[in-house]
């Protein structure tokens, strides 16, 4: 099993997380208006996938919506979800209050089937997912991939973006 850091301590994840090349795992998450959301929904274009543990944090906050400015320095064919284990009202709650409406925030508050299957789950201490940011390309493989070491980071936004632009042919 794969770990990261929180806070310079050890903390394991529930697997191993996919790597590029590997297919992306399907999912069906949570929208704020409580409809689902699959993989499959987004067939077709390049997906940026940022994984946080919780909207309500510092961090996540602060990756979260500069995921949401970027969206319109995207070409068209680039979808971007935010996932985090946050109930969808809190993921609602936190948008309006951040005006960030270009992300599509998904919840894995239902039995954490998102956190498990891609391996990004921290039962102990956090209840939470691993800081980590993924782009697939148009036929859902994974073409960039970023487990973030420590929870307390920020990821590499550049990188993620720019992979995302080369895919959509930008």
């Amino acid at each position: 099993m794969a770990s990261v850091t929180l806070k310079g301590n050890n903390v394991e994840l529930s697997g191993n997380p996919p790597q590029v090349g590997d297919k992306a795992p399907d999912f069906e998450l949570t929208q704020s208006d409580l409809s689902k959301v699959s993989l499959n929904d987004s067939a077709g274009k390049v997906r940026i996938i940022s994984v946080v543990p919780s909207i309500d944090t510092p961090v996540c906050s602060i990756q979260t919506k500069r995921f949401n400015q970027e969206i319109d320095n995207l070409p068209e064919g680039v979808v971007a979800y935010t996932v985090s284990v946050d109930t969808p009202f809190a993921q609602k709650r936190w948008c309006g209050a951040e005006g960030a409406q270009k992300m599509t925030m998904l919840s894995d508050y239902k039995g954490g089937k998102f956190g498990q299957n891609w391996g990004l789950y921290i039962a102990e201490p956090l209840g939470a997912l691993a800081r980590a940011v993924y782009v697939l390309d148009k036929d859902g493989t994974i073409a960039y991939q970023e487990l973030v070491p420590e929870i307390a980071q920020e990821p590499n936004y550049e990188a993620a973006l720019a992979k995302a632009k080369e895919l959509a042919g930008a």
